[in-house]
């Protein structure tokens, strides 16, 4: 059907599309998919899975046309790639815990990317361009992390491929103890009036630092974030209809009371979730 629709005589639109215009959608129906993944809703859940492999098959078939790979390549190269991972499944390796799978999946990844060889004739590279790499020439267990991602997702996976190899904190107090040190820092900046660029990078540094501590208790930091805007839009848009059914508006509000608008916009949130 794909290939139908990339035809001559196909679709005009599909026909014009090419692997830099379709990053947008992509992103999009990712997006889309993690949308509805709370829901109870299979039938929209499946609709938008379907959407995100389309993306997948339309890369795919754009590729085969110029001859640099086909489905059938990315079907067996993740194929293969599971099998290799997986040597305490397909192989002889133990493996009892999560903990060390996913170490030894860090360090079969890194003897992947030393064995291959930079002059290799394989049309797909294990390594995207943009990826983090090492600044020293040498392979990092960071490499492969791209740089595009957004960063709350940069961070997460930068500190998650760090700890699979024991670089992390014992437990979560240390990373509590480790935000309020970032925070008493930020704080002594600010008092000193120092520049943007400190402030921005004191800043940086408490952000990172959350996004750790999203990885230890196994909660990804974008969609947490994500779904905390969700939040915040309902309740200010519950604000805003407290404010119309005062006849007024929240710009015409004094401060003190749209805290008191923002604990009742809480409080019928709060109420509604409990009668469901």
């Amino acid at each position: 059907m794909q290939a139908r629709l990339r035809a001559p005589g196909g679709c005009p639109w599909d026909r014009e599309q090419t692997h830099s215009t379709l990053r947008t959608y992509l992103i999009e129906e990712a997006y889309e998919v993690l949308d509805v993944l709370d829901s109870k809703d299979d039938s929209r859940f499946a609709e938008e899975l379907g959407d995100l492999l389309l993306q997948v098959l339309f890369h795919a078939q754009i590729a085969a046309e110029t001859r640099r790979f086909s489905i059938t390549d990315v079907i067996r190269e993740i194929h293969d790639k599971m099998i290799r991972r997986h040597p305490h499944v397909f192989g002889n390796v133990k493996a009892k815990t999560s903990a060390q799978v996913l170490r030894n999946w860090e360090l079969l990844k890194k003897q992947e990317r030393q064995s291959k060889s930079p002059n290799s004739e394989s049309s797909i590279s294990s390594t995207p361009l943009t990826s983090s790499t090492s600044n020293s020439g040498h392979d990092s267990l960071l490499d492969g992390v791209p740089h595009t991602i957004p960063a709350l997702l940069e961070a997460f996976q930068l500190t998650r491929k760090a700890a699979r190899i024991g670089f992390d904190w014992p437990d979560v107090e240390g990373i509590f103890d480790k935000l309020h040190e970032e925070s008493t820092e930020l704080r002594e900046v600010l008092r000193k009036k120092e520049s943007d660029a400190r402030i921005e990078s004191e800043l940086g540094d408490i952000l990172f630092v959350a996004v750790n501590l999203s990885r230890f208790l196994h909660v990804d930091p974008e969609i947490a974030l994500h779904k905390a805007s969700a939040k915040f839009t309902r309740r200010f848009h519950e604000m805003e209809k407290i404010a119309r059914e005062k006849g007024t508006s929240l710009s015409e509000i004094p401060r003190p009371q749209l805290e008191s608008l923002w604990d009742q916009s809480k409080q019928r949130e709060l109420s509604q979730d409990s009668a469901k």
